[in-house]
């Protein structure tokens, strides 16, 4: 048997890249046909499409360019060299380098035609999809460029075949993570499957289970930390005030001559409060983690919004922030 076909989502049309790189449609029209930086693919109609690895690359090509650096003395590098670049160029250069993503192995048939009509599940992952059964699951796989940070199943029953194809597929791959999706309910096989570390689903998922799972995966990946605490979830605001700051601001006296600075730091420190215990709050299902992810989200974006409103009462801008 030849090697499994892998096929790449999310897939990006050009006018959704000039919107993520900045670059309009026909600057990088000229860029694919004078230095081949274009699409890896392309629909039957014609119809350029970007792979994620493509995206990024051009992200990096962009942010150079827009540093100042001529686009044919870059065209042809590659990713680690430009990102070197791009860390010589000072902080704001170095903040518009793309966080890889992780790249994640669908297998099944029923399940990738499955991420075909749900492509919102894969936004935060790199996905490689296997459009075959995991009994006929070719190992050559293994062979995957830049290595494979999870792998998910569609796994249809408890045959032995599939029991030691899975395994062997695991051990080729090493991912930090395999989820199976089993189309029928069965004690035995999910108390087997988890005892080897392996998390377990029905198929088909709920996306928004599925998404969920993709962004810890994601969040694990971009911290390097491997938790899955609800904080990490989401790069949250950061702070614009320290401890000590808001101590300052608190004794102050605003440009308003009003109570404004005491109220909104008791208010800012309320929420940060209320921000990190969200953090840290146990959850029992994927409903619930969803829940107070948000909960998360949302507080940390009041938090950093009461923050900005104190700048402007102490002396009309926010730190960071142009003066109005």
């Amino acid at each position: 048997m030849g090697a499994i076909e892998l096929q790449r989502r999310p897939l990006y049309g050009i006018g959704t890249v000039a919107r993520m790189t900045g670059v309009k449609p026909d600057t990088l029209r000229i860029w694919e046909r004078r230095y081949q930086l274009g699409a890896s693919l392309k629909s039957p109609t014609g119809r350029r499409l970007f792979t994620q690895t493509d995206l990024e690359h051009l992200q990096l090509i962009a942010a150079l360019v827009a540093s100042g650096t001529r686009i044919g003395e870059i065209a042809t590098l590659g990713r680690r060299t430009l990102e070197m670049l791009l860390r010589t160029r000072g902080k704001v250069a170095q903040n518009t380098i793309p966080m890889r993503k992780p790249r994640i192995v669908f297998v099944g048939e029923a399940l990738c035609d499955w991420l075909d009509e749900h492509q919102g599940c894969l936004v935060h992952v790199d996905a490689l999809l296997a459009h075959c059964a995991l009994a006929r699951m070719d190992l050559s796989l293994v062979d995957a460029p830049g290595g494979v940070d999870g792998l998910v199943v569609e796994y249809g029953g408890l045959a032995d075949a599939n029991r030691e194809r899975l395994a062997a597929l695991a051990a080729a791959l090493e991912p930090a993570n395999v989820l199976v999706l089993h189309r029928y309910s069965n004690t035995h096989l999910q108390e087997e499957l988890e005892q080897q570390g392996y998390a377990t689903a029905r198929f088909p998922p709920d996306p928004a289970f599925l998404a969920l799972h993709l962004t810890l995966r994601a969040t694990a990946k971009d911290t390097g930390l491997g938790s899955e605490d609800l904080g990490q979830l989401v790069a949250g605001k950061p702070r614009l005030f320290s401890e000590v700051e808001l101590s300052e601001a608190r004794q102050r006296r605003s440009a308003l001559d009003c109570e404004c600075p005491r109220h909104i730091t008791d208010l800012v420190r309320a929420l940060a409060a209320f921000e990190e215990y969200s953090a840290s709050c146990s959850v029992e299902n994927w409903q619930d983690a969803s829940v107070h992810a948000c909960i998360h989200v949302y507080t940390g974006q009041a938090r950093w919004l009461m923050e900005t409103a104190l700048g402007l009462v102490l002396d009309g801008s926010a730190p960071g922030w142009p003066r109005p």
